[in-house]
């Protein structure tokens, strides 16, 4: 007692793939551009460097040239 696999079974079911790869290539993105989004927000930002103010420290140990 098999069952055939009809036409209408076939094309619903391509449709149905199609369906599901689109759907996950796009919540793939979706999410992959909320990581990269979080990733960048959490980054901390480097101050320009003519804003940054350098100061004299003397060395704690004495250079030695060989």
């Amino acid at each position: 007692m098999g069952t055939t696999l009809t036409p209408e079974f076939w094309r619903q079911f391509a449709v149905l793939l199609v369906i599901a790869t689109a759907l996950t290539v796009v919540v793939g993105a979706a999410l992959d551009a909320l990581v990269l989004r979080m990733r960048a927000r959490r980054t901390p930002k480097r101050p320009a460097a003519s804003s940054v103010v350098r100061t004299h420290r003397p060395a704690g140990r004495t250079p030695v040239h060989h």
